[in-house]
């Protein structure tokens, strides 16, 4: 598996013959009245088989469609960061996303990459078996519809087209030079971006991407024990709007 970077300027069948023996046809029975026949019962509409909860090591299981707009909570060592998600930006992304989330993929995952002045990245699983699965489960890319703007939410990806899968960074900076590198943002952080700020950035580029997914969370505690982490990322409920109160009805005059 090839690390995930940033695609910028720094960056027989056989056929079988059967002969069929013809056979005289049998002789014709005297024509009779066929009984009459009943009427075929109804059939009954057999039940939905259940779908199936998400699976992180069984990837059919997470294919659910999100929402057009949700919200995402990391609950990370630095702090809570929260995401909108807006799916016309991005429907794939947003669509993986909300899989990977509601399956607790990043239970753990480190922001293994933080770059001063440009990103943060994340989206390793702290698990080697679910990395396996998943390193290559690539998507579709998408048509980069918004900018890569200070805290906007993008999934990483290599040079080749749809090499996006789980790896994900958020813009630290304006970096709106990765619009035309196909880098297509699916959300945005709504609240917390004074939290990704505080992230550890003194590794730099130092933790080897293979070695994380082949050894996980060991190897990150063991060799970069400095990386935040999310400790875990839920999908919140919408606000609803607040229902503006009713006009107080005028008052009446009295009557003597």
């Amino acid at each position: 598996m090839k690390n995930v970077l940033f695609a910028i300027t720094m960056s027989a069948t056989a056929f079988c013959w059967m002969t069929l023996a013809q056979t005289p046809p049998a002789p014709k029975a005297p024509a009779t009245k066929a009984p009459a026949k009943a009427a075929p019962a109804t059939a009954k509409t057999a039940p939905k088989a259940a779908a199936k909860a998400p699976n992180l090591l069984d990837p059919s299981t997470m294919n659910a469609s999100a929402p057009s707009v949700y919200v995402v909570r990391l609950d990370t060592t630095k702090g809570p960061v929260e995401i909108r998600v807006t799916k016309a930006w991005a429907p794939n992304g947003a669509n993986r996303f909300y899989n990977l989330v509601r399956a607790g993929f990043f239970t753990d995952a480190a922001f293994f990459r933080t770059i001063k002045g440009f990103m943060t990245q994340f989206g390793i699983s702290a698990r080697p078996e679910v990395s396996r699965v998943w390193s290559d489960r690539n998507m579709p890319d998408d048509r980069v519809i918004s900018s890569n703007k200070r805290g906007m939410v993008t999934f990483a990806q290599t040079s080749a087209p749809n090499s996006r899968s789980t790896q994900i960074f958020i813009n630290m900076v304006n970096n709106q030079n990765l619009d035309a590198d196909r880098f297509a943002p699916f959300g945005e952080v709504i609240s917390g971006m004074e939290v990704v700020d505080m992230f550890y950035n003194g590794y730099g580029e130092s933790p080897d991407q293979t070695a994380i997914q082949s050894q996980g969370k060991a190897y990150l505690d063991r060799s970069f024990p400095r990386l935040d982490r999310i400790l875990k990322a839920t999908i919140v409920p919408l606000t609803p709007p607040a229902t503006p109160a009713a006009p107080a009805a005028p008052k009446q005059p009295k009557s003597d």
